[in-house]
């Protein structure tokens, strides 16, 4: 009996049916989480219909970071709330998670804006939408009192093979690695409150961050200080406000307001008792620069 080689049988016919039923059940599948994420309101329509924004943090001190009441606190947290206030709402929900849980919890839908001060770099560019700059930082070196390993720079650290400790996706990962310093001499922790405890336990010879969050660190630390001279392994950094890369509408709308409130007598009211003055203001640095590759 000779095989068929063009026509079929009804079983293949069925056959045919059966597996297009399933093709399609699973694209449906497949579709259905990008269907709920096209018809999620977006942060203009939920201002415009009166629903809660949440903005979404981590502890960090005095960038951003809960009150007593999980009140949001910080004075990136204040110019947040004052620039949606511009925006037409005052209904504002916090959210605190890990630093690194930020970018993946907004991805989620966990919260609307990122509003820790993250800082633009290109590699963050392709995950998120950033607002203009909020303001120009520089980075810190934390010691134990004394700087008992007279330690002023990274290579510093790297030279006299000592530990060095700072936060998981902060830029000083990427800063000790190009200077040098041996992934097994990097401690990774999560935040600025590990960081601390590991100089302060020895379990760290220095710390790395931003120099707000160690200066508050120093403040009310007498056993900690920022080494004094420092020389930085990078140029200063700029901040800003994170949104979904599908909200470009958002985030001109956000800038808009943004334009119109930074370094205004009422925008350095909310944020002079965190420590930011106006040498910290926008330099007038573009995030379009920012984000491209070096």
């Amino acid at each position: 009996m000779k095989k068929r080689k063009h026509g079929s049988t009804w079983i293949d016919h069925a056959r045919r049916q059966v597996l297009r039923g399933i093709a399609i059940g699973v694209a449906a599948i497949a579709i259905a989480p990008f269907a709920a994420s096209a018809s999620a309101e977006s942060l203009l329509e939920k201002i415009k219909n009166g629903e809660t924004i949440r903005i979404g943090f981590s502890n960090e001190i005095p960038w951003a970071y809960p009150g007593d009441n999980n009140e949001p606190l910080g004075f990136v947290n204040a110019m947040a709330i004052d620039i949606l206030k511009k925006m037409g709402t005052t209904k504002i929900e916090p959210v605190e998670t890990e630093w690194g849980s930020l970018v993946p919890g907004l991805q989620a839908g966990r919260f609307d804006i990122i509003t820790g001060g993250m800082f633009i770099y290109p590699e963050r560019c392709r995950n998120v939408l950033f607002s203009e700059p909020l303001g120009n930082f520089t980075d810190a070196l934390l010691v134990q009192k004394g700087n008992p390993k007279d330690l002023h720079s990274y290579e510093d650290v790297r030279d006299k093979g000592l530990i060095f400790v700072t936060a998981s996706g902060w830029e000083a990962v990427k800063s000790a690695k190009r200077v040098g310093i041996p992934d097994d001499k990097v401690l990774k922790v999560a935040g600025a409150p590990e960081v601390t405890q590991a100089v302060k336990a020895g379990r760290a010879d220095a710390g790395a961050g931003d120099y707000f969050t160690l200066k508050k660190v120093v403040e009310n630390d007498n056993s900690l200080e920022l080494a004094d001279p420092y020389t930085s392994p990078d140029p200063a950094g700029y901040p800003a406000f994170a949104f979904l890369p599908s909200q470009q509408a958002e985030v001109d709308a956000f800038n808009a307001a943004m334009k119109d409130y930074i370094g205004t007598d009422a925008m350095l009211a909310a944020v002079s008792k965190y420590g930011y003055t106006k040498k910290n203001l926008p330099n007038g640095t573009k995030t379009a620069d920012l984000c491209k590759q070096p």
